[in-house]
């Protein structure tokens, strides 16, 4: 049976993917299914000898099921060919790569799971924010808004505040007053620092830093596009570009 990769194509500059993952997409790949939010300059690196199958996910956007895109994969691995499914971020972080590594799994053929490098860490770096520091956070806790719509309980908000440790939230752009209000009701201070920022780790990357209780309206007054990651907590004081982006949010 064939092997197929799991790819983490990280949180978008290619140069931010692991050696061992260029290296597939450059030299053993024949078939590529790319997430949406795969960057082109990661999809340049692919052989040119393959083929590349855009089955995107967005919320909000029509995609494609994923029951497809694992019909797909098995039809191209059963023809022996090496298949690689290349998603933004880390597989198995919100990328649905357990899922598909079970039903490869339960077909016969092996399955390979290659890293990559999530958004919740590398696009709060780009502004030295880190996710845990000494004295701030002791821990960090990654969620996504949309839980509830891919078959999961929502978040329980209220209980998230109670956490103490720093929230990165996945895909919670459009729900972002309900979020916010979310975490105030459940206890968090109106007064805590927010980051929200657009299209991570590339070139037209764009943040607004703010306080929780004001922080949705601060995003829409900036007209901030999605795809965006939300950092909650105080780690987000230590942001480098804070005062720049507070001017931004005026």
């Amino acid at each position: 049976m064939a092997t197929v990769y799991l790819v983490g194509a990280g949180p978008g500059a290619a140069d931010l993917l692991t050696l061992r993952a260029a290296r597939i997409l450059a030299q053993e790949a024949e078939v590529v299914l790319a997430d949406d939010l795969v960057s082109a300059e990661v999809l340049a690196l692919v052989r040119p000898q393959a083929r590349i199958l855009h089955v995107g996910k967005r919320g909000g956007r029509a995609s494609t099921p994923q029951e497809f895109i694992e019909r797909l994969m098995l039809r191209y691995a059963r023809q022996g060919r090496c298949v690689v499914r290349l998603k933004g971020g880390d597989p198995f972080l919100f990328g649905r790569g357990g899922e598909e590594m079970l039903r490869l799994r339960g077909a016969g053929h092996h399955v390979e799971v290659v890293s990559g490098l999530t958004a919740g860490i590398a696009v709060p770096a780009t502004l030295g924010i880190p996710v845990t520091h000494r004295g701030l956070a002791a821990g960090v806790t990654f969620v996504t808004a949309r839980a509830g719509t891919q078959g999961s309980p929502a978040p329980d908000w209220a209980a998230l505040a109670k956490t103490g440790t720093t929230l990165v939230v996945y895909m919670g752009l459009a729900l972002l007053p309900e979020i916010s209000a979310a975490l105030i009701g459940g206890g968090l201070a109106p007064s805590t620092p927010v980051a929200v920022i657009a299209r991570g780790c590339q070139p037209t990357q764009r943040e607004v830093l703010a306080r929780l209780d004001d922080v949705a309206a601060a995003v829409e007054a900036a007209a901030l596009p999605a795809p965006a990651l939300i950092v909650v907590g105080p780690v987000v004081d230590l942001a480098a570009c804070r005062d720049m982006a507070l001017r931004l949010a005026a």
